[in-house]
């Protein structure tokens, strides 16, 4: 049998590389950050521990400038990669594509499931967000007195509406209890009554460091405040919960500052602009009324009260005219029902010559009610007269 040839020190190498390679080519690595040492290529060179052991990690530029944020000595993550060997030195290392914290999957379904549920409470709806005022009366600021954000928040406001009072409740912005304190401050500018636009945030930092601003219970406060709120939390690319509920969401601390005020000087000149464009539109109007007045030409009043004379003689003829006219129509109407009534009157009987018998003042007008010896009144057409009955004739025979 003859003797094996050996491999030398890069032929084993090599074949250790391509093995590890092929067989740990997508592997999830959890440990604690032991070291990290970022190399002025842009390169990152780190260590993951745990109680028995310790990796050797690399992230290339390339993969880390996609990452939002750089780990620190103590971080617990877990990386994403590949192994690999170093030749030179004869050791392998653990190629990281991307990395996130332990635990980070769970935080984040638990946010994307608390999105959803406010969402769907119509807590992020459109339609419920109100506009700023175009002018403040003051300016309420909830976040740390001595943070940066606050003093980014006064220089710009000083620079451009320094008149504008700001009025600051101070609170953690990071760490446990920092999202109730929030809350309070912010409960503590609606007491108080003098802000009515609220201005809640902080700087940028880590998602840790963010995490007060994805409290459910600073949500719903921001989301009941009866003023409105600008959420100024953290760089540009990070989207908090309180930027969705808020009513405005600014990018940054200034740039809220920028949006709840307008700049005094360009205020200032748009008032002049429209107090001179005011001044120009009341001259043309009094010239075009000028003009307008060379035009007229202005009766002698005397001219007017003579016509009025005449109108007046003409009403009065008329109105005399009329009333005749009335006047007559109701004559000769009164006249025709007096006739009707003169011919429906018992007298005009009388005068033809009939009389009317009347007993105890009621008229007779059947014999079977009279008896011989009655006696009767008799109403003529001139006087009357006292009768007896001496006797009576009924229809058909008797007496």
């Amino acid at each position: 049998m003859p003797p094996r040839q050996p491999l030398t020190v890069s032929e084993l190498t090599r074949q250790v590389k391509d093995t590890l390679g092929g067989t740990f080519s997508n592997i999830l690595v959890q440990g604690e950050v032991a070291s990290f040492t970022p190399h002025r290529s842009g390169h990152w060179y780190f260590a993951l521990k745990d109680r028995g052991a310790s990796l050797s990690c690399v992230m290339f530029r390339g993969a880390n400038q996609r990452q939002a944020w750089r780990p620190r000595i103590g971080d617990e993550i877990v990386a994403v990669g590949q192994l690999d060997v170093y030749a030179p030195q004869g050791r392998y290392n653990l190629l990281v594509r991307r990395m996130q914290r332990a635990g980070a999957g769970e935080l984040q379904r638990k946010l994307e499931e608390l999105k959803r549920k406010l969402q769907a409470q119509g807590l992020f709806d459109p339609a419920r967000k109100r506009p700023l005022p175009g002018l403040p009366k003051g300016i309420g600021v909830a976040t740390s007195g001595s943070g940066a954000a606050f003093h980014d928040i006064i220089k710009v406001l000083d620079r451009r509406f320094p008149a504008i009072p700001v009025y600051l409740a101070s609170c953690r912005v990071q760490g446990p209890g920092a999202a109730a304190d929030i809350v309070a401050a912010l409960q503590l500018l609606v007491e108080h009554g003098a802000s009515d636009v609220i201005i809640v945030g902080r700087g940028g930092g880590s998602q840790e460091d963010l995490m007060a601003f994805n409290d459910e219970a600073l949500a719903r406060a921001i989301a009941a405040c009866p003023v409105p709120v600008v959420s100024a939390v953290g760089h540009e690319v990070d989207v908090n919960i309180s930027d969705l509920v808020a009513d405005v969401r600014a990018a940054t601390p200034s740039h809220a500052a920028e949006l709840v005020v307008p700049e005094q000087a360009a205020l200032q000149a748009y008032v002049a602009e429209q107090s001179q464009r005011l001044v120009d539109a009341s001259r043309r109007a009094v010239r075009r009324r000028r003009d307008a007045l060379l035009h007229v030409r202005l009766r002698d009043p005397r001219h007017r009260v003579t016509d009025a004379r005449i109108r007046c003689d003409e009403l009065s003829t008329r109105l005399h005219q009329a009333v005749g006219r009335d006047l007559l129509r109701r004559r000769q109407r009164w006249a025709a029902l007096a006739g009707r009534f003169h011919a429906l009157s018992p007298l005009a009987v009388l005068e033809r010559g009939y009389a009317v018998a009347l007993r105890q003042g009621h008229a007779v007008r059947d014999a079977t009610m009279l008896s011989v010896g009655d006696e009767l009144d008799l109403r003529l057409h001139r006087g009357g007269a006292r009768v007896a009955v001496i006797s009576r004739e009924l229809v058909g025979g008797g007496g």
